[in-house]
């Protein structure tokens, strides 16, 4: 591609480069940059790509997109801001395959991957659709799965992935938007037919700050909407659609366009009658959790902003299954049951433990840690929602990153103190999770908290395999041969 061509809708700050250069590739880490490539000097959270112009161009970079003047000889493009600049880049070189499929994106704090599971199913069986998904747990093009590293992947990975999901014949994507890939430029000029909030609770305010910066970062979804939806029930809702440019739509229990009445938890899920513009059609998902009607009744909002009827798309809910990592049930030969749920701030520690309070018949026993290098205003919140809400907490270590798990804990254990819940410390996960199946008693509901779908422990740089659902299944291994 012709770099005139590359670089078309970029404002353009300065350049020493001929436009009719021929590029071959286009990177933006210099370990991957390959020759004929253009490199873009992206300022990053955590380095900053402009100090690796050098090895970008001895790699044969020909020509370097960016902010700040380089030294050195070779051709530059200098704009205001290359984030921006890189999600135009992707667009143009993969054709900007978004404006060909129906775009939904999906943020708030929690909810946003059950949500995305959901809304994709109603979408298949509603409208035989082609669905690409994208998020936490995994991406998808309809039935194929591919591996994830991040939430909302950089904006030149995301134009590849449109470009692949459009090509094997996707006419939607669902996908959670989370509120770095909106400050980050991640999903900049994707133009989303259905926008949606969740929810807003304490997360990632090591990025942002302060949740004001938090909400206004989820705020920016609607901004590039066609439609929004959201919860108005959250009290973050209202600073959140303010400005919003889009027409809305709202749902919630207390208030919102689509209501839910009549609300039944059971161990099998939930029911409750779904009530928008004098029309009611009964809604059942087997999920348990009370949580689990706002992310229903964010589907049906979708749906709805969408075309689909709510009484069609609540016969699709009606067969959905469950979603790894998210109040998942792990098999035990014994009486007592085991989950695994990805629960790694306050307001989803709260969640699950009201879940299980609905269905427990005996303690409600919670293992969780909270992650290293990330907002450690949470921890001793956790810990204290935890010993309010649970019979017996087993804290332990998380992903600690490059943090002293030791020092973590000691940050989660001021909100357990000072209360009448037992409470253990171990930071080695494995022997914690030994320790809570070691001790449990018939009835009891075990939740392995903050883990989820994930298959690894980040200890320092390294991921190291770690999967609950093995370390349960090699134990009950090791019990049952004792036997």
């Amino acid at each position: 591609m012709k770099l005139n061509e590359l670089l078309a809708g970029v404002d353009i700050l300065e350049t020493t480069a001929e436009l009719s250069l021929e590029i071959t590739g286009v990177s933006y880490d210099s370990r991957l940059t390959k020759p004929g490539d253009l490199f873009v000097a992206v300022a990053g959270y955590e380095t900053d790509g402009h100090r690796f112009i050098p090895m970008a161009r001895e790699k044969g970079a020909v020509c370097v997109l960016c902010q700040q003047k380089p030294e050195g000889e070779g051709p530059y493009v200098l704009v205001s801001d290359s984030r921006a600049a890189m999600a135009r880049l992707g667009r143009n070189w993969f054709g900007d395959p978004a404006a060909s499929m129906v775009m939904v994106g999906i943020t708030g704090t929690n909810g946003k991957t059950t949500t995305t599971y959901l809304l994709k199913d109603v979408l298949e069986k509603c409208l035989g659709a082609k669905v690409g998904l994208i998020g936490t747990n995994q991406n998808m093009i309809g039935d194929e799965v591919l591996h994830t590293e991040r939430t909302t992947p950089e904006s030149f990975e995301l134009q590849g992935l449109f470009r692949a999901m459009a090509d094997a014949g996707c006419t939607h994507v669902v996908m959670e938007v989370s509120s770095h890939a909106l400050c980050l430029k991640r999903v900049a000029g994707i133009r989303f037919s259905v926008g949606m909030f969740t929810n807003l609770s304490q997360d990632h305010l090591d990025f942002h700050g302060t949740m004001e910066a938090y909400c206004d970062a989820k705020a920016l979804l609607f901004r590039q909407s066609e439609r929004g939806v959201y919860n108005a029930d959250d009290p973050w809702s209202a600073r959140l659609t303010k400005d919003a440019p889009c027409p809305l739509l709202s749902f919630g229990e207390q208030a919102g366009d689509l209501r839910a009445d009549n609300i039944r938890l059971a161990v099998d899920g939930v029911s409750f009658d779904a009530s928008l513009a004098g029309e009611t059609v009964s809604v059942h998902v087997g999920i348990p959790g009370g949580f689990t009607v706002y992310n229903a009744l964010g589907v049906l909002a979708a749906a709805v902003a969408l075309g689909i009827s709510p009484a069609d798309a609540a016969r699709a809910l009606a067969s959905s299954a469950g979603v790894k990592g998210r109040v998942e049930v792990v098999p035990v030969p014994w009486d007592y049951t085991v989950l695994i749920d990805y629960a790694v701030t306050p307001d989803a520690i709260e969640n699950v433990l009201s879940t299980v309070r609905d269905f427990a018949r005996g303690r409600v026993v919670i293992l969780f840690g909270c992650g290293g290098d990330r907002d450690r205003g949470k921890r001793p919140k956790m810990g204290r929602i935890a010993a309010q809400m649970a019979d017996f907490v087993v804290v332990t270590s998380d992903n600690p990153r490059t943090e002293d798990p030791d020092f973590i804990i000691s940050e989660i254990l001021p909100g357990l103190e000072g209360t009448s819940t037992p409470y253990v410390v171990e930071p080695d996960r494995v022997k914690a999770i030994h320790y809570a199946l070691d001790h449990a008693r018939p009835k009891d509901v075990i939740i392995l908290a903050g883990k989820g779908h994930e298959t690894y422990q980040i200890i320092g740089h390294e991921k190291r395999h770690l999967d609950e659902r093995e370390v349960v299944a090699a134990y009950i291994a090791e019990h049952t041969e004792r036997a």
